[in-house]
């Protein structure tokens, strides 16, 4: 029988899936995503900082906060030129996305045409384009469409209720709203979470409700695991059993099928056998390189190796991409079956 994709889940359901015996929820994970996947593929992006630190948020676990002292300096935004030769090196070493991350609250209108000139270019070396630059306005997001950009980036973080535990300067609805915008402009979402920040199980099973209740489910859910950065509020934080990391990836499995799952930030922290395990529970999609924003990433010829070792390949772009039609900067056919930092300030993407 075809998995039913719903939008009314019931937190006492996804407690009871994040409940079962580890052998039985991977089961389950691995029978919904070998009905919507390939499981020996996965997705591969490249995350690049266009514009580092200075962030005025207070995300208790983010590094290029300005008001914490954890080294990382405010940048400028980048040239485009730099930009797109990060895209190359990115596509020449097996990526298929290419998202570029900037530690803004919101940009400023006068911001815009400058990441919409680096999106652009990018679509024109025949990757798909991501960013994650805060909150947006619709106009923004419309500007941003017009450009070529595929995806946006804007994770919940965590459950509501939890979410004032670690984030003062802006509301759970801020979020909401952004979704809505980007959605509303015809991109698709990338929208995830963290765990590992001191939250209880039932709150991890809030965050997938908030997620997998949305309008529409998120093409792409990364699933971060705290990076924990000296000087930032989370430092010191009992570190998340690697099991209930795995368990989270199942039940996002599970209750957003079609999306793609991701493994983010946190990864290089992550044992070959803790990322096995991972894909085997329904993960389908990393960032590659070696870094993600500020902290630090399994590099290209660790994952290639992993993957050797896994009988795992990228997946082509030609099923990366939700929905129908083609991708325009490459003529590669999609796949209508299928549908795929971090803060708004791209803080763990």
């Amino acid at each position: 029988m075809p998995t039913e994709i719903r939008h009314d889940w019931r937190r006492e359901e996804l407690l009871a899936l994040l409940a079962l015996p580890l052998p039985e929820l991977l089961y389950r994970a691995a029978a919904v995503h070998r009905e919507h996947f390939d499981p020996a593929e996965v997705q591969v992006s490249t995350l690049l900082s266009v514009k580092t630190g200075g962030c005025p948020e207070d995300c208790g676990y983010c590094p290029q906060a300005q008001r914490y002292a954890t080294g990382v300096d405010a940048g400028k935004l980048m040239d485009t030129a730099q930009v797109l030769e990060k895209a190359r090196q990115a596509r020449d070493a097996g990526a298929s996305r290419f998202c570029m991350g900037a530690a803004w609250r919101s940009p400023k209108d006068r911001d815009i045409p400058k990441v919409a000139a680096m999106i652009a270019g990018v679509k024109a070396l025949g990757l798909e384009t991501c960013a994650t630059l805060g909150m947006l306005s619709a106009d923004q997001a419309g500007a941003l469409r017009d450009a070529g950009l595929d995806y946006y980036n804007h994770n919940l973080d965590t459950a509501p209720e939890f979410y004032g535990e670690v984030i003062h300067t802006r509301q759970y609805q801020d979020r909401l709203d952004t979704l809505d915008h980007v959605r509303e402009a015809g991109l698709k979402t990338c929208c995830g979470g963290i765990v590992g920040m001191g939250e209880t199980r039932e709150q991890r099973a809030g965050l997938l409700q908030a997620l997998a209740n949305l309008p529409a489910h998120p093409d792409s859910v990364p699933i971060n695991r705290l990076v924990q950065v000296a000087g930032t509020p989370l430092a010191g934080t009992a570190e998340l059993d690697p099991f209930e990391f795995v368990r989270m990836v199942a039940v996002a499995r599970i209750a957003m099928p079609r999306s793609m799952v991701r493994l983010s930030a946190g990864r290089e922290q992550m044992s070959d056998e803790l990322q096995a395990l991972c894909f085997a529970a329904g993960a389908n999609s990393i960032f590659h390189g070696e870094k993600l924003l500020t902290t630090g990433n399994p590099d290209v010829e660790r994952d290639q190796a992993l993957f050797a070792r896994l009988g795992l390949r990228p997946m082509p772009l030609s099923r990366c991409e939700p929905g129908h039609g083609t991708v325009a900067a490459t003529g590669a056919t999609v796949h209508a079956d299928i549908t795929e930092p971090a803060s708004a300030c791209g803080c763990a993407a």
